[in-house]
């Protein structure tokens, strides 16, 4: 753990430069507003160690898979998200020294990240190698309410003498990504140029052909009163620059404001981008700073509104939540459905920027619960647009007659995962998918989606868990053979207890879908039965399959087993291993990992989320009390699932200490690589904990229930529900649990098992 960061409710703080954590820094301090993000790379000149992260959402590059030995199935390339124009660059000399935090005396350095306005703001004291007394104030932000816009500004002051300063401001577009295979560009430069004191970049992606434009303009001022200062420039292949020379006196302020516009051939046509982007740059001119920060802060005040969560008396653990919505929301708005989550959101390249099931499994829960339903739905049409591409992903392994296996990484729908034992065997994957159509409708009652959508998704993936499950004749049951569960820590096992329970559930869930829509959309059955070939035959092979499965067990003591043959390993927990073993991944051998018990995150225990309400808590409690022990949380996704279910079994001090690991996983650097990008999707997951778990929150048939239990570190905490068009505000006290209907029609809920009728603009209070 590394706890350099000030403790503080609203914002994320760095007093005193850490060179050696500032990869850590740029991840953590990351903005972005769902279209474009930015890592916190320094405006100014940086000679030491940096991750260069400018992108754009949905601009991708397909690179070539590279393996020693090729395999049939495998995917032709790894997708990539890319780094894009560098819009923030500036390059500043003072009396013709380069002003270099690797190269300077700092005498004070602070970076904020103000989570509530959506501001990031740096200020540092320094002392040049001449001499010169210099400070630096600067803040951007990325628009949430104009998202094709951003913008910076640079205050810069000498306190001890005059100085000639040279300011270059630069757009620069030749950028690589750290991990390209065979170190290749994946752009094509094809404009460069300064006019009428804008620069504009546009580069074109090889092969997918996406065309990026930026442009910039700034706004320049002396002790805050602007001047009109005409600079040098220079452009050259993906490159433009303007300098500005300035003879300023002691103690004056010298501020540029840089105006950027970035647009792409996702949304306009390659012919329009110019006349776009002068637009959009122009119409932020004539805003100015001030304007365009107060529609961003309002924007971002009104998502707060529904999605913050309150905690009092633990500001760490209030810092972490606030933390992990904030990136949530910079990162994924609901605004395009062609758009979806990467691991890493805007704050780093690995991953690849693509599509995991971390989305249907982590994030729908979160966006179902405090934004408005079309976001979660938006996410579930992105996969059934996808639908085509993961039947072919199927045929591409051998699967026949519509069956779907959705991909594990994606960004157009097909698979992009070069690692075997992912791409051909983590098939639980596609369970998850048809689990977030079951949870978003049992959320919102829109059985309309099953018709229009989700049917059909369903039917693909029934057919692809009946082909995937063979008969053993020696067990007498349906198996599933060489996968890899939730647990990457064990690769090619045989029935994996959690995927053979997700392939059951899903082909009993296609045969409700199918009755469902035969009974209440008729017309829709006709045409679905007709579009995919469907016959009630089918049916009849998913319930027997689904009936008859195997599910690995130790009778006698009740634990269901990860998968056959789990008891043989050396029964060790996390108390056996030393500090020097942790974390595994980066201290032993894949071989070792691989026959070791040790856990990388939760596996059975993720059944038992998924499905808690088929299990008694004793069932819970055999099976956390096995396998929590043997679990090194090496995932992001671990903790919440663990906490939730130590809640759920009253197991409070873990639940609580599983929180804070979740909640704090990237500003405590837990894991040791927070360094090339945050976790985004299993923040998510901090949001579960806590209204999940430690609120005990579950829907049932569209209807709340509540179970709330409060931490005893804890004094309150409240968060907010969206359900049935209306919002409900909860807030958990010591004594008590208070419910606040803020919407237009009365609601009835479930508080400790009873039923409640809250009146709109009215509260209901019952003791905890």
């Amino acid at each position: 753990m590394k706890e350099y960061l000030k403790k503080d409710p609203w914002h994320i703080i760095e007093e005193g430069f850490h060179p050696e954590y500032n990869r850590i820094s740029e991840s953590v301090f990351s903005i972005g507003n769902g279209y474009m993000g930015q890592r916190a790379n320094f405006e100014e000149s940086y000679t030491g160690d940096s991750l260069q992260g400018s992108y754009m959402a949905g601009v991708y590059y397909p690179d070539k898979t590279i393996v020693g030995w090729w395999k049939n199935g495998y995917p032709e390339y790894f997708a990539k998200v890319l780094n894009s124009t560098k819009w923030i660059g500036l390059e500043i000399r003072i009396n013709g020294e380069v002003l270099d935090l690797a190269k300077v005396n700092i005498v004070d350095f602070k970076r904020d990240l103000d989570m509530r306005n959506g501001l990031l703001c740096r200020s540092f004291h320094i002392k040049m190698p001449s001499g010169a007394d210099i400070h630096v104030e600067a803040s951007r932000f990325m628009s949430l309410s104009r998202p094709e816009n951003a913008v910076m500004a640079y205050k810069l002051m000498c306190s001890d003498r005059n100085i000639e300063l040279q300011i270059s401001s630069t757009l620069d577009g030749n950028v690589t990504n750290q991990d390209a295979n065979y170190q290749e560009m994946f752009w094509d430069h094809h404009m460069e140029e300064i006019s009428s004191d804008t620069m504009t970049v546009s580069m074109t992606t090889r092969k997918t052909a996406f065309t990026n434009m930026v442009k910039a303009s700034h706004k320049l001022s002396i002790n805050d009163k602007k001047v009109k200062i005409s600079p040098e420039t220079e452009t050259a292949a993906g490159f433009c620059r303007q300098s500005y020379s300035i003879d300023l006196e002691c103690a004056s302020s010298f501020k540029l404001e840089k105006y950027i516009s970035a647009v792409s051939s996702r949304d306009y046509e390659k012919e329009n981008l110019a006349e776009e982007a002068s637009k959009k740059l122009q119409a932020a001119l004539r805003v100015g700073y001030d304007g365009l920060f107060a529609e961003h802060s309002s924007a971002w005040h009104d998502k707060w509104e529904l999605s913050d969560l309150t905690i009092k008396g633990d500001v760490s653990a209030q810092q972490g939540i606030r933390f992990n919505i904030f990136q949530m929301l910079q990162t994924y708005t609901g605004r395009d459905e062609r758009l979806n989550i990467g691991p890493k959101g805007f704050t780093g390249e690995k991953y690849g920027g693509s599509t995991y099931w971390d989305t249907e499994a982590y994030c729908i829960p979160f966006y179902l619960g405090c934004s408005d339903p079309s976001i979660a739905r938006n996410l579930l049409i992105y996969r059934y647009k996808h639908l085509e591409k993961a039947i072919e992903n199927a045929e591409k392994l051998g699967f026949t007659g519509g069956a779907a296996l959705y991909p594990m990484v994606t960004m157009n729908g097909e698979e992009c995962h070069n690692e075997w034992e992912i791409t051909f065997e983590e098939i639980h994957r596609n369970g998850a998918i048809a689990y977030a159509i079951w949870n978003y409708i049992n959320s919102t009652g829109d059985d309309n989606y099953l018709r229009e959508y989700g049917l059909e998704v369903l039917i693909a993936i029934g057919r692809f868990w009946a082909q995937r499950s063979t008969f053993s004749k020696h067990k007498k049951k349906y198996v599933i053979l060489g996968v890899t569960g939730p647990n990457e820590y064990e690769n090619n096992v045989n029935n994996n207890w959690y995927t053979n329970t997700m392939a059951a559930w899903c082909m009993n869930y296609a045969i409700e879908a199918v009755n469902l829509v035969q009974s209440d959309f008729p017309t829709d059955y006709e045409r679905i039965v007709k579009k995919t070939a469907f016959s009630l035959d089918e049916l009849k092979d998913f319930e027997e399959r689904s009936r008859n499965m195997h599910f690995p067990e130790d009778e006698a003591s009740g634990v269901f087993l990860q998968q056959d043959g789990y008891l043989d390993k050396e029964d060790l927990t996390t108390d056996d291993l030393s500090d020097k073993d942790r974390p595994l991944n980066q201290n032993w051998s894949w071989d070792r990992i691989l026959r070791s018990c040790f856990i990388k995150q939760a596996d059975v225990l993720q059944g038992l989320f998924f499905f808690e309400d088929r299990y008694d808590r004793e069932t819970l409690k055999k099976n956390f009390d096995y396998y929590e022990p043997k679990t090194v949380h090496e995932s992001s996704l671990s903790s919440c699932v663990h906490s939730i279910l130590a809640s759920r079994i009253g197991y409070e001090k873990k639940a609580y200490e599983m929180y804070l690991r979740t909640a704090r996983l990237d500003l405590d650097d837990y894991n040791n690589d927070t360094d090339d990008g945050c976790h985004i999707t299993s923040m998510a997951g901090t949001w579960m904990a806590i209204v999940m778990g430690f609120g005990g929150l579950k829907y049932q048939h569209t209807e709340i229930q509540l179970n709330p239990t409060l931490p005893s570190a804890w004094q309150s905490y409240a968060f907010h529900i969206i359900h049935k068009d209306s919002v409900l505000g909860i807030e958990v006290l010591r004594d008590k649990v208070c419910v606040s209907n803020k919407g237009k029609n009365s609601i009835k809920i479930k508080i400790y098992n009873t039923e409640i009728s809250i009146e709109p603009g009215t509260v209901e209070e019952l003791s905890s």
